[in-house]
């Protein structure tokens, strides 16, 4: 089989590896790719919102299914598109992607379908929302309902982070057309987790679960970000708590949306955190979540190329995972979240030993001592290691990142912190 990615991020890195990896895969294309997926796939220069050019790519290259990564192409309809052109493609439809792409139509689906979730106003004038802020007073979260590409998120701690929020996105429009509406809701207490399902016709697949860690800095301080790292498995939850999460959200909310007629295919992303009163839903995604991505697909052994084909047609299939504890820590350019530094030479990535690289924001160029990248984005890498146990895991991948030097770089020194203090 021919597949095609679509995406330029690390979590695109990570899925193309893992089609490169499987047996019945013969070749791996992506759209647009980065330069440090060169050596796994081959990088085709087009934009992944052309539609039909992207349609002409897998007719010309007889390209079998296409994997859609990032958001934004879902929510244009890329699925629809080629559903339509009679080609195989894994991903939700425009309409079943409204799931992430609109926080206060999950919210309603959510209010309808009894999924455990927080509690929560929509509004679109500014006045009612402050109102409603100074009636159930701080901690309290503040969300934009587009897409923000993961930055459309306050969880303000004082009143008026909350205020400031809400005039920056309803007033100032911080997040232009995503933050015209806005979604306010309770403060949830818990910790976070991510699972993450294959999802078909009804059939859920879940990966095994895992936890990222959004602050830019060690001990989760400084400013949100779209992920420093993760891990996977999240050894110190309970045992139950998947399953519980799997027949409380996730397959209720698969159900809840044939029953809307928006019947979802693709990955299902389940955003949580564990109460005390169970599992609740943060957010959701239609498809894989980053930097996660680079801990959970790794530990899949089974051919991810068959898998997915197999259940397309209906098959039923089972996965199957290592038992070894994964762990990615993002080395972002200085000034990331805000003005992350651009053009910084970085290390020799080859002298890293035993670990995984996953290119995000990076630039290839001829060095004088051979090949080097440049920092070209945000979050420029994410370097993962995996062993028996998480400990273990991250003593290796810290030594390593500690052996060359990063300017104008960055990362966090605690990722797996709560784990590891169990």
């Amino acid at each position: 089989m021919k597949v095609l990615v679509i995406g330029s991020g690390g979590r695109e890195h990570a899925i193309v590896r893992q089609f490169k990896k499987s047996p019945s895969v013969t070749e791996v294309f992506t759209v647009p790719g980065n330069d440090g997926m060169r050596k796994d796939a081959t990088c085709v220069a087009l934009s992944q919102l052309d539609f039909p050019a992207l349609v002409e790519l897998v007719k010309r290259e007889k390209i079998s299914f296409t994997f859609v990564g990032p958001e934004q192409p879902l929510s244009e309809g890329i699925v629809d598109y080629f559903q339509a052109e009679g080609l195989t493609i894994f991903g939700p439809t425009q309409a079943a992607a409204e799931l992430e792409g609109s926080k206060a139509y999950a919210k309603d689906l959510m209010h309808r379908y009894e999924i455990p979730t927080a509690f929560y106003e929509v509004f679109d004038q500014v006045e009612p929302a402050l109102a409603y802020i100074h009636e159930h007073g701080a901690p309290i979260v503040i969300k934009a309902d587009g897409l923000a590409a993961g930055k459309g998120v306050v969880v303000a701690m004082t009143l008026e982070e909350a205020e400031e929020a809400v005039r920056s996105m309803l007033d100032g429009q911080r997040f232009g057309d995503a933050s015209a509406r806005i979604v306010i809701e309770e403060f949830l207490e818990g910790e976070e987790f991510s699972l993450l399902s294959f999802v078909h016709d009804g059939h859920i697949i879940p990966m095994p679960i895992a936890q990222d860690h959004k602050r830019a800095f060690d001990g989760d301080q400084g400013p949100n970000t779209g992920g420093m790292g993760a891990y996977c498995p999240v050894p110190h939850l309970p045992e139950g708590l998947t399953q519980q999460a799997l027949d409380t959200v996730v397959t209720k909310t698969v159900q809840a949306m044939t029953e809307e007629g928006r019947p979802f295919t693709g990955i299902l992303y389940a955003g949580l955190i564990a109460t005390t009163e169970g599992p609740k839903v943060i957010e959701f995604n239609t498809r894989f979540g980053d930097p996660e991505t680079q801990v959970v697909l790794p530990k899949l052994t089974s051919d991810f190329g068959k898998l997915i084909v197999d259940l397309l047609e209906g098959q039923h299939p089972q996965a199957e995972w290592d038992h070894l504890q994964h762990i990615g820590v993002v080395v972002a350019a200085e000034g990331y979240p805000d003005e992350p530094v651009k053009g910084q030479l970085l290390p020799e990535l080859h002298q890293l030993k035993d670990v995984d690289v996953f290119h995000a924001g990076t630039k290839f160029a001829e060095a004088a001592e051979g090949e080097r990248y440049y920092g070209n984005g945000g979050r420029l890498i994410l370097v993962s290691a995996a062993a028996a146990s998480l400990q273990e895991a991250a003593d290796h991948l810290y030594g390593q990142l500690k052996t060359i030097s990063w300017p104008s770089c960055f990362y966090r020194n605690d990722i797996g912190w709560r784990a590891m203090k169990h």
